[in-house]
């Protein structure tokens, strides 16, 4: 849904000569890499897998991203939350002290999303407080983030860097493969998941 509201925006600008047009057409090429970035996460469909297996029996998971991130963060929660049944629930990083903290312990897995970004370093000190508690951290970390995988912390480096524009679409896919994978280890139906329906269709 994002890209296709983005690719509208390109495709409605009425003028050739406005002077946003350039940064549009930049916009939109940026939007063309996105499926190839794809193509390149669903190869770490298996290391995902792994991770998913690790953690499919653990109760309750937090979901961490800052700025633009965040949604993503609420898109990961929603997703295993409804095709495994466990308990998710998505936050801004920034908000971490201000409550979901108290909930963290050894049995708490805390995804997060670290695209290289101008929060990246705040977002860094959000996890070494997750990490202080005892939380066990799975990291999806742009190449460029300087993350790495150790003893409580497994980082995923993605493919290659995402700008802002890409990030959010980008991200959000191996937060879904985290999802079904879990969903499926645990046997649910992800096809069908249990007393959902969609908005557009029952009030």
């Amino acid at each position: 849904m994002l890209s296709l509201l983005l690719a509208a925006a390109v495709a409605f600008t009425p003028d050739p000569k406005d002077p946003r047009q350039r940064q549009l057409a930049a916009m939109a090429e940026e939007l063309e890499r996105i499926p190839g970035k794809i193509e390149r996460i669903l190869e770490q469909d298996d290391l995902i897998r792994k991770v998913a297996a690790k953690y499919c029996e653990r109760e309750n998971w937090l979901f961490l991203g800052r700025g633009y991130n965040y949604p993503t963060a609420l898109e990961g929660a929603l997703k295993l939350k409804e095709i495994s049944y466990i308990h998710a629930e998505g936050y801004a990083a920034a908000e971490l002290k201000h409550g979901p903290l108290a909930l963290v312990d050894e049995d708490m897995p805390v995804v997060a999303v670290a695209p290289n970004n101008d929060l990246l370093e705040k977002l860094k000190s959000n996890l070494q407080e997750v990490r202080a508690r005892g939380g066990k951290l799975f990291v999806f970390a742009d190449p460029q983030a300087g993350m790495h995988s150790e003893e409580g912390v497994t980082v995923i480096e993605m493919p290659e860097p995402s700008t802002a524009l890409q990030a959010p679409v980008v991200f959000a896919v191996p937060l879904q493969l985290l999802a079904y994978h879990v969903a499926v280890l645990k046997g649910t139906d992800v096809d069908q998941p249990r007393n959902l329906a969609k908005s557009l269709t029952v009030e």
